[in-house]
């Protein structure tokens, strides 16, 4: 979703003009960044260095993006260097109104995202110090176990199928109406472990959501960035996008323990995670689908997508 509006030179004169207004920052370039997901991502050459702008365009998503800035200025005074540096406006805030996005500056971090079996070890070890500091009252929303993620993907579907206006929509309609069975099959089995893991709801930590699709490598450095969906929630929110492999479940589990946090992954809540997230997705790529056409990501989801492996997993527990 980043940068899908070509903006010309009066935008990213404008936008220029607001940095400087908001930081006292002279933007001498400002260039696609083409980062993250949600929203626009420039990389503004400054006066004094270089930093990461983020705009956030989606009113469903904003205030998420606007919550997790708190959190990374959390963070980062607890000495944790790895999650980005939030710049404050001149007024000492963390974000400013851009047109009708919520914006928000960082230091810029020089590298690129990588993702590997070979770097989990590092991921791991870095989401246990955050972790460790997990404490109530940051202003972030709690995990619920519920299915909650199929009902509004049914939603979306109803809504898309009501009203198809374009060639994408017949096309995401067609895969859709494919895969029903499956998706009726993942629906059941979302609601049953949902209703076993709300027996506990104990033992919630500060939690990425996706830690190994913003670990960056630059300089020897490594970074977990975009922490858009900060929330507190079971370790296995971490953990579930590897869980399908007995050496990920172990490397989690020995990572845990050596750091001295008391919790070992456990099969009901990754299984729920694995289900709650395969609607996930595909909600949000219904979200979306209006703004940039999805539908070529929502057959490759399906026909030969990565989730198959999730899903065949929680299949078995």
């Amino acid at each position: 979703m980043h940068n899908t509006i070509l903006r010309d030179e009066k935008y990213i004169r404008r936008l220029g003009e607001a940095i400087y207004a908001q930081y006292g920052i002279a933007a001498a370039e400002i260039t696609p960044a083409n980062r993250g997901y949600y929203g626009e991502t420039w990389k503004v050459q400054g006066d004094s260095g270089l930093y990461f702008l983020k705009m956030d365009y989606l009113p469903f998503h904003q205030k998420k993006f606007q919550q997790s800035l708190s959190v990374i200025e959390y963070l980062w005074e607890s000495g944790i260097d790895f999650v980005g540096r939030v710049i404050k406006t001149r007024e000492n805030a963390l974000d400013f109104r851009f047109d009708t996005a919520a914006a928000g500056l960082f230091e810029w971090v020089d590298g690129r995202n990588v993702e590997t079996d070979q770097t989990k070890s590092d991921e791991y070890q870095m989401l246990c110090k955050i972790y460790r500091l997990t404490k109530p009252g940051l202003g972030i929303p709690a995990a619920s176990f519920s299915d909650d993620a199929a009902r509004h993907f049914y939603r979306q579907w109803e809504r898309l199928r009501s009203a198809p206006r374009t060639d994408g929509d017949r096309e995401a309609l067609s895969v859709l109406g494919r895969f029903r069975e499956e998706i009726s099959r993942c629906a059941a089995r979302l609601s049953h472990f949902a209703g076993l893991c709300r027996q506990d709801e104990s033992a919630f930590y500060l939690t990425h959501g996706d830690a190994g699709g913003n670990f960056f490598v630059g300089k020897g450095r490594h970074y977990i960035l975009d922490w858009d969906e900060v929330m507190y929630a079971p370790l296995e929110r971490d953990a579930w996008v590897m869980g399908c492999y007995d050496w990920a479940r172990k490397l989690f589990n020995d990572t845990l323990e050596a750091n001295h946090i008391p919790y070992r992954l456990r099969p009901e809540r990754l299984a729920f995670y694995c289900y709650h997230m395969y609607f996930f997705y595909l909600g949000e790529f219904l979200m979306v689908h209006p703004l940039s056409d999805k539908s070529e990501r929502i057959a490759e989801y399906f026909e030969d997508g990565w989730i198959k492996s999730r899903i065949r997993f929680a299949d078995t527990i």
